[in-house]
């Protein structure tokens, strides 16, 4: 089995869908995805999500499946630094969340006291749960860390989503924190993620991650990736954004 995650096009939150740069990418995308066999679609309900993905059903004369569980992960947390305010949870300075050895572990970064205040594992049990859900339905039921393959197959299956989320599902497909994922990766608009099982003995699958933020669609057309949920690679790079 082979799953594609793909974030959507450069966003213009304020209408909750696309910038023209958007559009653009995500016509792109879908000349990329329509080259593929795709045995189904899965789609958050959000605007920027539906939208970049109704390009490439419109040119397969294609149906996704809106899965509520997909939308953008939403556990705001009260980052120490901000106080009071409200932030997502995977927006922390390195020097704040990397002094507690927690967050880098599988098992134990839900466990400090601000992941308990924002209800952010069950926010992320929430996810993985569906996830499991819809592998079961497709032939791969979770046993602990692994997958019992019930019905191997090769389908390849999309979803369009969001960064946040995508890092929890690979978190939880990879076994490892998501924590690590959220702020040491960064996929950009329309980037492909590929996660592909591997079945060593039979009955027995786990995933591997072949390719991550995959944007050579862009490239392909002379499209350059947008800065999207990207910071300043130097802090004075003036026309880069900061903090």
């Amino acid at each position: 089995m082979k799953l594609l995650i793909v974030r959507h096009g450069d966003p213009d939150y304020e209408i909750d869908s696309l910038t023209e740069k958007g559009w653009r990418e995500a016509d792109f995308l879908a000349g990329r995805l329509a080259e593929m066999d795709v045995a189904e679609f899965y789609v958050s309900p959000l605007g920027r999500a539906r939208d970049t993905a109704s390009l490439t059903l419109k040119r397969l004369g294609r149906t996704a499946v809106e899965c509520p569980w997909l939308r953008e992960f939403h556990a705001p947390i009260r980052r120490p630094d901000i106080g009071e305010k409200y932030n997502i949870c995977w927006d922390w300075l390195p020097q704040d969340w990397m002094t507690e050895e927690r967050y880098f572990l599988p098992e134990a970064w839900a466990e400090t006291e601000i992941m308990q205040e924002g209800n952010v594992g069950r926010e992320y049990a929430r996810v993985a749960e569906n996830l499991d859900n819809l592998l079961a339905g497709h032939g791969y039921k979770r046993q602990g860390r692994w997958y019992e393959a019930v019905r191997p197959n090769n389908d390849a299956l999309v979803f369009f989503c969001h960064f946040g989320v995508e890092c929890v599902m690979l978190s939880h497909l990879l076994n490892i924190s998501p924590m690590a994922l959220w702020h040491g990766t960064c996929a950009a608009p329309t980037s492909v993620t590929t996660v592909v099982t591997e079945e060593r003995r039979p009955g027995i699958a786990s995933f591997r991650m072949s390719a991550f933020g995959d944007v050579s669609h862009l490239y392909r057309h002379g499209e350059p990736p947008a800065f999207s949920a990207r910071f300043r690679e130097c802090y004075g790079n003036e026309w880069e954004r900061r903090d």
